[in-house]
């Protein structure tokens, strides 16, 4: 009488501890595949981190090659994915923001270019609050702020201090930056402001003046020299400057801005014909 009950009790037995096994191979396969998941991605991660000196190098690499804006975009990028690892991180601030002035003044996007030196500003105040005391983030949002400001329609006063207060504590932290290149823009602002936000082409040529004594291997500042000197009638000045500009070879690594430079003064000299 006992055995058939025994007999289906034992298969009922056997039969809960299939399912009871079943049941706790799903969860350690769960719990496997969990850790497996985990694992995925913390080599994901730490695969792509990497130290922010690499990806500035990289950066640098890509600007170096700017002739083409795809690789000033790709730049842009690099850093932008940098920052967000190491936020604070100083010299990601102000190249962003000399990288995005750089596309901002050269696309042929102008919504391309209104973003640019937007962010080139944000990326500028960034650089100036982590380090007050160094020229490249104050020289940098002031470029950017020029950028804007010639993009824009309703830019007026403020923006034309904005320019100025940000070249002139350049020149006070050191003013041979970038051969001496806070003079030049404050030049360009007197040179191409109306006279009514302050401009005033003596003042420009005072400024450039200046700035060529400190970087006499600067093109751009020996041509928008020559620019101040024609808008002041002064001719010879002016091809005397276009004349050495032609006469000299671009800077390693600034073959770009050389090569404006020369294109800038050839079309100044045909003016002056």
């Amino acid at each position: 009488m006992n055995k058939p009950y025994n007999t289906a009790f034992a298969r009922a037995l056997s039969q809960k501890k299939a399912v009871n096994l079943c049941i706790v191979l799903v969860i350690v396969s769960v719990w496997s595949l969990g850790i497996s998941c985990r694992r995925n991605v913390t080599t994901t991660n730490q695969a792509s981190m990497r130290p922010s000196s690499e990806a500035i190098a990289e950066a640098n690499g890509l600007y170096e090659g700017r002739a083409d804006l795809m690789k000033v975009r790709q730049a842009i990028v690099t850093l932008r994915q940098a920052q967000a690892g190491d936020p604070t991180n100083y010299e990601i601030a102000w190249r962003q923001a000399e990288f995005n002035y750089f596309l901002g003044s050269h696309s042929s996007d102008s919504g391309e270019k209104d973003k640019a030196f937007r962010e080139g500003i944000e990326a500028g105040k960034l650089a100036v609050k982590l380090q007050d005391g160094k020229p490249e983030g104050h020289f940098w949002l002031g470029a950017n702020y020029g950028g804007s400001a010639e993009t824009s329609t309703l830019a007026g006063l403020s923006e034309v201090e904005d320019i100025k207060r940000e070249m002139e504590t350049v020149l006070k932290l050191d003013e041979k930056y970038q051969d001496g290149s806070a003079y030049m823009v404050l030049g360009q602002v007197y040179l191409e402001s109306p006279r009514l936000l302050g401009g005033d082409t003596q003042k420009a040529i005072s400024y450039l003046e200046k700035g060529l004594r400190l970087g006499p291997d600067n093109d751009l500042m020996r041509l928008h020299l020559a620019e101040a000197y024609a808008q002041a009638h002064r001719n010879e000045d002016a091809r005397k400057q276009i004349d050495a500009l032609l006469a000299m070879k671009p800077a390693p690594g600034y073959e770009t801005e050389y090569n404006e430079a020369v294109e800038g003064a050839r079309k100044l000299q045909e003016k002056l014909k």
